[in-house]
């Protein structure tokens, strides 16, 4: 028993190494998710002490538990041994497939990235880019929400900040969580977006199998009280209009629905921007026809050095007003007291009318629809053109402003001179002359509330008829 054995000293280390792996797994490894779950237990407790709506148990399951629990829901079950018959594959095979695309969808939720890390994020880069304004009304349309209902925010998508600006203004209430398609897909950013609750979406999948993991897990979320966000346009407006809504996470979470089950209650949201900061890629991805726009790397980090540059020279003076107004929210047991079978499509239409009814005009889109129908523009017939608009949206849910159109003009030809969309030539405001379409993506997201259509622009200045006036005159 005491002899001593010499061994070769790769299989020494070998040795070495299966019992600190054996170890690991069977003592310090549960010990230590123990600790960080008893200290997550502890921040989530204290959380839900200051939120009118907690932390849903179902959002706090281990993740591993939850995977598990979706691939064998019975309809994920039915679905695997259709596409092994279907395909011609063992069903061992296309149980994999859904474990694989299980993990690629539940999120890993940590209350303290959540509230620590991400919505300090949010709040800074909410505030430092832009003059936040919200809804005044909307205290008294929630506390009317029943708890014991699950709140799914409906949101139009202009930006990628609609992200961002969401996740701060709902903080004080509730987290939320997104459905995010394939681009954020990249680690780091992927892990930091599990961590905040999103789950992933291939939104060009069409399998059978995929939709059928995603639709149990969104509906199952839905059941647990998870307060979701999702923009059921499925992607940024190319063209400023609001797009005809996709009825795939509608469809999950309507049908689905019976009497009796726990109600669904929509919150429409509308979010419009004095500036977009992707504009100039939507409206070129608008131009080609193809969807796919990605910001050459160098000119992304021109870009960012340039702003750095104006931040530390004190020149930034922000990007305007990001204003985001809530709707009257709708109730899923009322609008569909039988069930929600058959009643996709008019819900999904429903919640897109509300979400236009609340789109908030703010002083750039305001000044953009002006100049694409005004003959020789300039400051003095903006401001009465701004006055006279500003009057006849009184008392409607979109306008939200409470500033005085002179300040509206001022600000929004700031920006857009600094922009070099306009530049002033004399009393003349000029419009440069690729610009057009900017002020069309801008004026876009306001026409509705003027009952029109695209604008059909007048001949503006540009250098070339700007020579040949002065010359006539």
């Amino acid at each position: 028993m005491t002899q001593t054995i010499s061994v070769p000293l790769w299989l020494l280390i070998l040795i070495v190494l299966f019992a600190a792996v054996t170890f690991a797994s069977h003592f310090l490894f549960p010990s230590v998710r123990w600790f960080f779950r008893k200290r997550m237990e502890r921040v989530v407790a204290r959380v839900n002490e200051r939120l009118p709506r907690p932390i849903e148990p179902f959002k706090l399951a281990e993740r591993h538990d939850m995977i598990e629990r979706l691939i064998y829901d019975p309809d994920v079950v039915a679905q695997v041994v259709e596409h092994a018959r279907t395909n011609n594959v063992p069903e061992a095979v296309a149980f994999e497939r859904a474990r694989d695309y299980a993990r690629e969808i539940v999120p890993a939720f940590s209350a303290r990235v959540y509230f620590s890390l991400g919505l300090r994020i949010a709040r800074w880069l909410s505030r430092t880019l832009y003059r936040v304004r919200v809804s005044g009304s909307d205290a008294a349309r929630f506390e009317r929400i029943n708890p014991d209902s699950t709140v799914i925010y409906v949101v139009n998508h202009r930006s990628n900040m609609d992200y961002i600006l969401v996740t701060w203004l709902v903080s004080g209430s509730t987290t939320v969580s997104y459905a995010v398609g394939e681009w954020a897909r990249v680690w780091p950013l992927s892990w930091l977006i599990r961590a905040m609750g999103a789950y992933f979406i291939r939104r060009k999948a069409r399998g059978a199998l995929y939709r059928r993991v995603l639709e149990r897990y969104v509906q199952m979320a839905t059941a647990g009280g998870v307060t979701q966000a999702f923009f059921p346009e499925g992607g940024l407006s190319l063209d400023g209009y609001q797009a005809k809504a996709k009825l795939g996470l509608f469809s999950y979470q309507v049908e689905n629905y019976r009497p009796g089950m726990r109600n669904i209650v929509f919150v429409p949201v509308a979010i419009n921007y004095d500036r977009i900061l992707e504009d100039r890629f939507l409206i070129a991805a608008d131009q080609s026809g193809v969807r796919k726009f990605r910001p050459p790397i160098l000119r992304g980090l021109w870009a960012m050095t340039s702003h750095l540059l104006q931040r530390m020279t004190l020149r930034f003076r922000g990007f305007g007003s990001a204003t985001v107004a809530f709707g009257t929210p709708l109730s899923l047991a009322d609008a569909a007291p039988t069930g929600g079978a058959g009643k996709t499509q008019e819900i999904a239409d429903e919640m897109m009318a509300r979400i236009r009814a609340v789109m908030p005009v703010v002083p750039v889109p305001l000044i953009a629809r002006a100049l694409l129908v005004m003959e020789e523009p300039t400051r003095a017939k903006l401001l009465g053109a701004v006055t006279a608009d500003l009057e006849a949206l009184r008392g409607s849910d979109a306008l939200l402003m409470r500033r005085k159109p002179q300040d509206v003009v001022d600000d929004a030809l700031a920006a857009l001179i600094e922009r070099r969309i306009l530049r002033e030539h004399g009393a003349d405001l000029i419009i440069a002359p690729d610009s057009l379409r900017v002020l069309r993506f801008y004026a876009a997201s306001i026409q509705h509330h003027f009952g029109e259509g695209p604008a059909q622009p007048v001949e503006h200045l540009t250098p070339e008829n700007e020579q040949q006036k002065l010359l006539v005159s």
